[in-house]
């Protein structure tokens, strides 16, 4: 039971006892590999290839020593290779929680299958293919009928469906100071909808990168979305954050001339304070408050343009994002509003906003 031969030894010696035992058929052997070595769950996997009957162990690798081969991992191993362990480990934290207050010892935040961390990824390259995998096995469902039992589960980095332990996707992708655009748009995707542009995810994991820079350690989801509020949307004491920004959108009214070749606006807005009505056309709504814009000196040009709907539904609110030059800078704005067109109007006014900071 103590390692002193690699695990392919030790698999010989098992197959060698299995086939020079008379009466085979009538004896079991079981193995116990304890974890001197570091291979338990290597040794006890090969020795069952190689002919053992059965493996003993302990729940999250409990023994003496450096403790007993862990029968989660070999359980769950068996798992994701497709083969039913007949273990029930649908709540895998109910059983850790179970171990640690019958042991008084608790189980390691990285440990095979029950840790905390082992479905989290916080470095950037990682979490940039988790969220690229996530995005193409939706597609695979939706190509599927929506049927998830359908498509098969081949996600980078993580070996199992959280799901299928009782684990839940919120904690797969967490900022820090090692994170990089694929965990923030993960993020902000998973908990608000935001769906980024790609130039504009770079240019906000920047801003959260001098974040983490300046302040260090984790960033939750609740804070990523405090920092992207706070630098796009118009900011609000109600919540928490100092109100900024020379412009702030009252109102607009949007008609049509020359057979709706021409827009013709009119818009209201707050300048450091003072209401400033202002007329203007253009050959769309985005070029007449360009042209608006003009008239209180920020020449302003949209480069890049996108929006989608928050949710599903009529009353669905619209996220739309602008990438825009204002006098000669190049920066992103984002405007949220039930109206795609006031959406977009935001979306220019954060964009001025930011430039004039």
């Amino acid at each position: 039971t103590v390692e002193r031969a690699t695990p392919n030894v030790y698999a010989d010696q098992i197959e060698w006892m299995g086939r020079n035992l008379s009466r085979r058929e009538h004896i079991c052997i079981s193995v116990h590999p304890h974890n001197d070595r570091g291979t338990a769950v290597a040794s006890a996997e090969l020795a069952v290839m190689a002919g053992a009957d059965r493996v003993e162990g302990c729940l999250f690798g409990q023994g003496e020593r450096t403790g007993n081969v862990d029968l989660i991992t070999l359980a769950m191993n068996l798992y994701t290779q497709g083969v039913d362990p007949e273990v029930r480990l649908t709540d895998i934290d109910h059983v850790r929680r179970t171990v640690e207050q019958c042991t008084q010892m608790d189980v390691p935040e990285r440990w095979p299958y029950g840790g905390d961390l082992v479905y989290t990824a916080f470095s950037g390259s990682h979490q940039d293919a988790i969220k690229k995998g996530f995005d193409a096995r939706e597609e695979a469902v939706l190509a599927a009928g929506g049927d998830e039992r359908a498509v098969a589960w081949e996600l980078p980095y993580l070996p199992v469906d959280p799901h299928d332990i009782g684990r839940t996707y919120e904690a797969v992708v967490r900022v820090n100071s090692q994170s990089g655009k694929g965990g923030v748009a993960y993020l902000l995707s998973s908990t608000r909808n935001l769906d980024l542009p790609r130039r504009l995810q770079i240019e906000f994991s920047g801003i959260v990168q001098r974040h983490t820079d300046a302040f260090g350690g984790e960033i939750t989801a609740e804070k990523l979305w405090e920092i992207f509020a706070d630098e796009y949307l118009p900011a609000t004491r109600e919540n928490g954050l100092t109100p900024w920004g020379r412009f702030k959108l009252r109102g607009t009214t949007v008609t049509s001339a020359d057979e709706g070749k021409q827009t013709i606006l009119t818009v209201t807005l707050n300048d450091r304070g003072e209401e400033r009505v202002l007329a203007a056309t253009g050959n769309g709504p985005i070029d007449a408050f360009s042209n608006a814009l003009s008239e209180l000196g920020v020449e302003v040009h949209v480069l890049d343009y996108s929006e989608h709907a928050l949710s599903e539904g009529t009353d669905a609110a619209a996220a739309t994002y602008v990438e825009a030059e204002v006098n000669g800078q190049v920066l992103w704005g984002v405007g949220i509003d039930p109206s795609i067109t006031t959406s977009s109007f935001k979306a220019i006014v954060s964009a001025v906003n930011r430039a004039l900071r």
